[in-house]
This record gives C-alpha cells, sequence and structure tokens, in this order.
C-alpha cells in the first residue's frame, strides 16, 4: 500500500524528462491513452469535453503530439489521398505505374485500418523503391512555426513529440504489403525487397537529421510497433536493428531523446534493444495483452525508460484490480527511476473516467524508490 501523499515539486515536463532521462522523479509520472474516440463514448460531461480537459479532470501528466516541420519534395512521383463515406485512398503515381492503399474507419477506435495494400507483387516493389526514391526531405517553414507556437503555448504542461516514421521491414509489414504477402516477397525476392528498404532509410535518416536539428519537441518518436508476432527476432537484428540503430544514433548524438513506440511481444528482443542508443521504450505492454513484464524489461535494459507496465484487458476490470497489479509490478522492481506509468496502448473506452482518476491517484501516491536494492 501506499503511504502519505506525495508532494509534487517537478512539472508535468519536468517529470517526463526526468523519468526518460533516468533520473529521480518526485512522484512517477501517469499518463493514460486517451484518443479522440474516447470523450465520445462517455457519458455526460465528459462527450462534452476535449481530450485535454479529461486529463485534466483525471490528473494526467500529458504527452502531447505537435505539428511536425518537414516536408517531403517530389519530382517524379506523387502520393495523393481522398476520403469519402468512411474509406481513405491514398494513391501512389510513379512514371511506370500506380498502387493504391484503401483503408475503412472504424469509429470506436477512432482509427483506419487498411483493407487493400498498395504493394501486392514484386513489380509493385520496384514501383514503390521509385516513390521513396524520389524524395528530398526538406525543413517546412510553416510547420516549424506552428510546432514552436504549440510548444510555447504549452509550456510545461506536457512533453511534447515529433514522429519520424517507421522502420523500412515494419512500414512494409503494416502498411505497404501486409504481413504475408511482406514475407512472401522478402523470401522470394529479396534484393528488390531491400533496395526498397534502403530507400526508405534513406527517406528517415535525413528526416532524423532535419527534426534533430529543428524540431521544438521535447522527444522524437519511431512508432515501430515491434512485435515478433510480425516479424522474427532474425528478421528484427537484419532489418530493424540497424536501421533504428541509426536513427537513434543521430539522434543520440545531437542531444535528443528518441522513443521508440514498441505495443507488442518484446521479450524474445530485449537484448537487442539495450544495444540501440534510445531513451525509451513506450507503449511497453505487460502479459496477456503484450509479454514483457516491467521486471523484464529493467532486468534486460538498465538504461532504458519503460512508458507503459499495463494491459488494454487490465483497464478492463475493477480499479482496485488495476492498482493491486501494478502495485505488484512496481514493488518487484529493483528501483523506480525509469518509469512512466500509463495504458501502453490506448485506452479501452469501456473504461470510465472515474476508474483511471482512482488509478491516477495512487499512482501519484506510490512511494517510488531513486536507490537500488539487491
Amino acid at each position: 500500500m501506499t503511504g502519505k501523499a506525495v508532494r509534487e515539486t517537478m512539472t508535468p515536463k519536468q517529470r517526463w524528462l526526468a523519468a526518460i532521462g533516468m533520473e529521480p522523479v518526485d512522484r512517477l509520472p501517469f499518463w493514460p491513452k486517451l484518443n479522440e474516440a474516447y470523450p465520445r463514448m462517455r457519458a455526460a460531461p465528459f462527450c462534452d469535453m476535449t481530450v485535454d480537459a479529461v486529463h485534466d479532470w483525471i490528473g494526467s501528466d500529458k504527452h502531447t503530439w505537435i505539428a511536425g516541420c518537414t516536408r517531403d519534395v517530389r519530382k517524379a512521383t506523387s502520393i495523393r489521398t481522398a476520403q469519402a463515406n468512411g474509406t481513405r485512398r491514398k494513391v501512389y503515381q510513379t512514371p511506370h505505374g500506380r498502387m493504391e492503399l484503401v483503408c475503412r474507419y472504424d469509429g470506436p477506435s477512432d482509427s483506419w485500418h487498411p483493407v487493400t495494400f498498395p504493394v501486392q507483387d514484386v513489380e509493385d516493389v520496384r514501383l514503390m523503391t521509385e516513390v521513396y526514391a524520389d524524395v528530398t526531405v526538406e525543413l517546412d517553414a510553416e510547420g516549424l512555426a506552428r510546432a514552436r507556437a504549440r510548444s510555447d503555448e504549452i509550456g510545461q504542461d506536457a512533453v511534447t513529440a515529433n514522429g519520424v516514421g517507421e522502420s523500412p521491414l515494419m512500414q512494409l509489414v503494416e502498411w505497404l504489403a501486409g504481413i504475408e504477402t511482406a514475407h512472401y516477397l522478402l523470401a522470394d525476392h529479396r534484393r528488390d525487397v531491400e533496395g526498397l528498404f534502403a530507400a526508405i532509410d534513406g527517406v528517415l535518416k535525413r528526416r532524423t537529421e532535419l527534426l534533430c536539428k529543428y524540431s521544438p519537441a521535447d522527444v522524437l518518436y519511431m512508432v515501430e510497433n515491434t512485435s515478433t508476432t510480425l516479424i522474427s527476432p532474425t528478421q528484427y537484428r537484419r532489418y530493424c536493428m540497424p536501421q533504428v540503430g541509426a536513427y537513434a544514433e543521430l539522434a543520440a548524438t545531437a542531444g535528443r531523446n528518441m522513443v521508440l513506440h514498441m505495443c507488442g511481444h518484446l521479450k524474445a528482443l530485449l537484448g537487442d534493444l539495450s544495444q540501440i542508443r534510445a531513451r525509451a521504450f513506450e507503449a511497453f505492454t505487460s502479459p496477456t495483452l503484450g509479454n514483457t513484464t516491467l521486471l523484464d524489461g529493467r532486468r534486460g535494459c538498465p538504461d532504458k525508460c519503460l512508458i507503459g507496465g499495463t494491459n488494454a484487458m487490465l483497464w478492463t476490470r475493477s480499479a482496485d484490480e488495476i492498482i493491486a497489479q501494478i502495485e505488484h509490478d512496481l514493488d518487484e522492481l529493483p528501483h523506480h527511476r525509469g518509469i512512466v506509468v500509463t495504458s501502453a496502448g490506448v485506452m479501452p473506452p469501456m473504461c470510465e473516467p472515474e476508474t483511471i482518476r482512482q488509478v491516477c491517484r495512487w499512482v501519484k501516491d506510490y512511494p517510488a524508490r531513486t536507490n537500488g536494492r539487491h
């Protein structure tokens, strides 16, 4: 059980950044991941509130995305997106052919899901390589002005973030070809697929360099969605670890905080992840949805901040049950530096705001230990 209430001496931004830096905090940061669909699923007064207002009511240590400050400039190819009647079509056009990504909107999760992938065969791999090889990444002055203005507006109220993108293999699996086709193509046409990976990698490296130099965001994200349910550890070591490691190295050299969003099964990858110079792993998901506890993460990656520690199924239970599991998982850690308690993935809409606030208050009172123990 917790002791007396902890006296707060840090702002939310200071608390987040200290945790990401593996430094002592006045108390553990707490951030439930709420998307725009969450208030719509609630009764009054929450259905009439913004997500930001719900966070304020809960007492969250907020985490906010701000405008990006880069743009992709093309000469011979184009990407055009059209949306109507719950369907979004993204058309990739090159001088040698056309591809299309079709996504459908899901209201309850407020998200878009691919139903038709643009890469179906090796010819599409070559076309998509043209699309990425044609890109020059430039600084977007208007986006940078918006990002700076928003960052100034937020001040100390939240930690701010920009996204770099997603590593080549994970892009192929999630958005370009789908899981099965991606693996078949990689097996049957490895050189062509690796050529696509190289083109994507060039874009991501340049974007990382520009964001490191100009972005006012506190943290830079690779939105990886890594999971050994989608790719094998061997594939991760060959096609993700070197690439992501290079982006993280650029960020570390520039003194920037790079965070890897990895919401899947990670236990078999912890030894590899420990070698990447990212500062934190976000959406670190516990069993049974994930397969890695906070203790697993701390043992395998002792110098990485772990952002998560729970899972969606846990948040469908009562506040007392949620608190008991979080307490168990925190108590078994050697120390609490580099821990941010979150819902890991997006908060299940069936979890009531009152439940989240009760857990939030408990986390804030939890006596975080700065020093290790044996």
